[in-house]
């Protein structure tokens, strides 16, 4: 018989943990995986099949970063509700339905013939998307104790660096032997097949579920410790009051603009600018996807010690020496190789740490509002970063100028971040009221 720390019986306490030979939150990491997996596949994918999607139907570089910014800008304006949705009612039937949406808008994806068509698609996509990011990262945080989240997220992350290594082998082979088409279709069954799995093997709440969060000691506490915990949120009022919640937000704008400026164009860049072929252009994003999975898995984890704030100071710094590099790699595939993968190490890292950074600065019941509440920033800062490139793009022939100012927000967001002031446990309560949400 094990007791869980914060949760209530007729007796003070809940028996939790009884003879489960599994904990589920590794039932809820292994599904949030795959979920990741298909979802950054198609957000990344975007970018691999974007040369042949200019080729064969005509679109302008302006024309191609417009498409994915209708994705997100659909993404950032819905991203806010959904976390507030899954702090609300829970976050299983989010995640759900939102991967219908998703599987819909990319497998239409497939059959557009027309700009409007292609923005059309990817919004809805985007819509679906929306429940694949801020819910996903509040559930897994909700399923693992405070010290155990940096690991979890680590493992979680694998998915997107995984699925863009995986396209970069297996888009050219579709593409050679089909057509880009079918890379759609294939990723919009994949979302599709994700609907049944969520809606069969999700639980929104570890202690509904008779679990105590992995790696959470466990203990007695009183009646009213454990309802008064259980129920903290906070309010957006004063949550956008909070000087940490700017600082963070500001330095997310910035460190997002500077890696979708190249992400996004990364193949068209390497095969029109360079002159490489399609299976080399392709290549980088399967090296872009390894060194994704080494840098979650290390860098993720040593947060657990180093803490949030040093974790980002460091993955932004380093950032910024990969972006200036790239730029003096010439025409060597070698070094912009070294470069590249130099720079996903530390891109896997960026969404994950930013969102475990609401979990130390902010109540765990109010992940998924405030993640969400940061959502925005990161979208504009894309939005922002595909227009300007791919502008400077179509004017000057050149993605040169481009990438001199991802280097430069990028060095803004690590000045930025700099300024956040260190934790404390007073600070980490500001803001909090009593409310009752439900969960699914």
């Amino acid at each position: 018989m094990r007791w869980c720390k914060g949760e209530n019986t007729n007796r003070g306490a809940t028996i939790l943990n009884r003879n489960h030979a599994l904990h589920w939150a590794w039932v809820i990491l292994a599904v949030c995986f795959f979920d990741l997996f298909v979802n950054y596949s198609i957000r990344l994918g975007y970018t691999l099949l974007l040369p042949e999607m200019i080729r064969t139907l005509g679109f302008s570089r302006t024309a191609g970063g417009s498409i994915y910014n209708f994705f997100l800008f659909t993404y950032i304006s819905i991203a806010p509700i959904a976390g507030f949705l899954t702090d609300r009612f829970g976050a299983r039937w989010v995640i759900t339905i939102c991967s219908l949406i998703l599987g819909i808008g990319v497998f239409m994806m497939g059959t557009i013939q027309h700009l409007w068509m292609a923005c059309l698609f990817y919004a809805v996509a985007g819509l679906g998307a929306t429940g694949m990011w801020t819910p996903v990262i509040t559930l897994v945080q909700r399923w693992f104790a405070f010290d155990r989240r940096g690991m979890a997220l680590g493992i979680l992350s694998t998915g997107y660096g995984l699925g863009f290594a995986t396209l970069g082998i297996v888009f050219p082979w579709i593409v050679h032997n089909f057509s880009w088409r079918y890379a759609w279709y294939f990723l919009g069954a994949a979302a599709l097949v994700m609907f049944v799995v969520n809606g069969i093997f999700l639980r929104s709440s570890p202690e509904i579920s008779g679990y105590c969060p992995w790696g959470q000691g466990e203990t007695l506490q009183s009646l009213n410790n454990g309802k008064k915990k259980s129920n903290q949120t906070i309010s957006l009022k004063i949550l956008f009051k909070t000087n940490r919640f700017w600082v963070i937000g500001c330095s997310y704008f910035m460190i997002s603009y500077s890696l979708f400026g190249i992400t996004t164009f990364m193949a068209d860049y390497a095969k029109y600018q360079l002159g490489l072929p399609l299976e080399k252009s392709s290549l980088l994003a399967t090296i872009h996807g390894i060194a994704q999975v080494a840098g979650v898995l290390t860098i993720l984890p040593l947060s657990d010690f180093l803490g949030r704030k040093k974790t980002i100071m460091i993955s932004n710094g380093a950032i910024t020496v990969a972006l200036t590099g790239i730029l003096f790699t010439g025409n060597s595939f070698q070094m912009l190789s070294v470069f590249i993968a130099w720079l996903a190490i530390f891109y896997g890292v960026t969404f994950p740490i930013y969102g475990a950074a609401a979990g130390d600065y902010f109540p765990k019941e109010a992940l998924g509002t405030v993640i969400g509440a940061w959502t925005p920033f990161y979208g504009l800062g894309a939005i922002t970063s595909h227009w300007v490139t791919g502008i400077l793009r179509d004017v000057t022939g050149v993605y040169t100028y481009s990438f001199w100012i991802n280097a430069i927000m990028a060095g803004l967001s690590f000045i930025m971040i700099s300024r956040l002031e260190k934790r404390t446990d007073q600070a980490h309560m500001i803001g909090m009221q009593t409310e009752g949400p439900g969960h699914a």
